[in-house]
């Protein structure tokens, strides 16, 4: 058994797992242009906020690479273009804008073109491994949350194939895996394009962790069938009041912990904070194409015209969360005041 990888870097080239075929295919696209990147990203094929800023770095720094400009004014002036048209990608994931703004800050730097080539792509692979060894801290944090608890419920794929390596909702379990802790693991699906029973069942498989799917809509009856004990997931964007979006169905997890006086968990590393933002309220939540909804796996299960509404991602409000886990620490309420005390940036920045 062994974690599986969603992104992977060499001899230049990038190359990302299509999440659009798993289950059933494991295949490896390899990214040529930044156009490949901007589609990889809107269509799926690469999805999870740490995956989408690592995917992104990648394709500015190799779209960089090819820049035919006499001075770095021109270099730089291709480089926002470029920033831009990735960042809007998917906007909810800060993960997205970080990384491009980051890589964007690096390239300043540089006395040269050539130079500032160089470091975009250092930076890149950066980026990288810093993300898989955040989620190795995210992982260990969190195990010590559950050490008493081994029912645990998640939703959506916060997982190895969401960032760069062990995920983070899901990295307790893949620790516990190598470690010998056995977790029970109960996965919603995760409507409308299922990213919970294709991606997360398969992704602990490959990795030796007991998990059952279930459909979203039978999570309260689960907790209190199955004695769940714990709920974690993800997030896409975390405020400065702690409000965090994740895929739609999180706030439903959310009330129901409430309910059942268990607790609820975000996992998410650090640059998945965004301090410029009040309030959930001032979210940008994505809509998503209608046929997410009628259609499944390419056949129409809904009438013609049908209106929809699909919101890829809701907003749990900060008082419904236990604890946020990071990899610089487990942050508790009352989160205005706990969550720059941990990330060390003041109110106003982007950690």
């Amino acid at each position: 058994m062994s974690i599986p990888l969603s992104i992977e870097w060499t001899n230049k080239k990038l190359r990302i797992i299509n999440q659009q075929k798993l289950p059933l295919e494991v295949d490896y696209l390899t990214l040529e242009t930044i156009e490949d990147v901007y589609d990889a990203i809107v269509t799926l094929k690469v999805r999870g906020a740490p995956a989408i800023g690592i995917t992104a770095a990648y394709g500015l720094a190799r779209a960089a690479q090819h820049y035919e400009t006499n001075t770095l004014e021109e270099f730089y002036q291709h480089l926002e273009k470029d920033a831009l048209y990735l960042g809007e990608s998917r906007p909810t994931a800060v993960n997205l804008v970080w990384a491009l703004d980051r890589l964007q800050r690096v390239a300043k730097d540089a006395a040269t073109i050539q130079e500032a080539k160089e470091l975009l792509l250092e930076e890149a692979i950066v980026i990288h491994k810093e993300d898989e060894a955040s989620c190795r801290n995210i992982g260990e944090f969190a195990l010590s949350l559950l050490e008493n608890q081994t029912k645990v419920l998640t939703i959506c794929n916060a997982g190895s194939i969401a960032t760069a390596k062990y995920g983070t909702a899901l990295a307790p379990f893949h620790l516990g895996s190598e470690r010998g802790k056995r977790f029970e693991v109960f996965a919603c699906e995760t409507r409308p394009v299922f990213q919970g029973s294709r991606l997360t069942v398969w992704e602990l498989q490959q990795s030796g962790v007991d998990v059952t799917l279930i459909t979203d809509s039978m999570a309260a009856h689960t907790i209190g069938a199955k004695g769940i004990e714990a709920i974690i997931v993800g997030a896409d964007r975390i405020v400065a009041n702690g409000d965090t979006a994740n895929k739609i169905g999180t706030l439903n997890l959310a009330l129901l912990a409430a309910a059942y006086q268990i607790p609820f968990y975000v996992a998410a590393p650090s640059s998945t904070f965004d301090l410029t933002i009040e309030n959930g309220k001032e979210i940008p939540i994505e809509e998503r194409p209608s046929d997410e909804i009628t259609h499944v796996a390419g056949k129409q299960v809904a009438p013609l015209n049908t209106k929809v509404f699909n919101p890829a991602f809701d907003v749990t409000p900060g008082k419904y969360i236990t604890a946020i886990i990071t990899e610089k620490g487990i942050i508790y309420p009352e989160y205005t005041k706990n969550i720059p005390a941990l990330l060390g940036t003041e109110k106003g920045e982007r950690s």
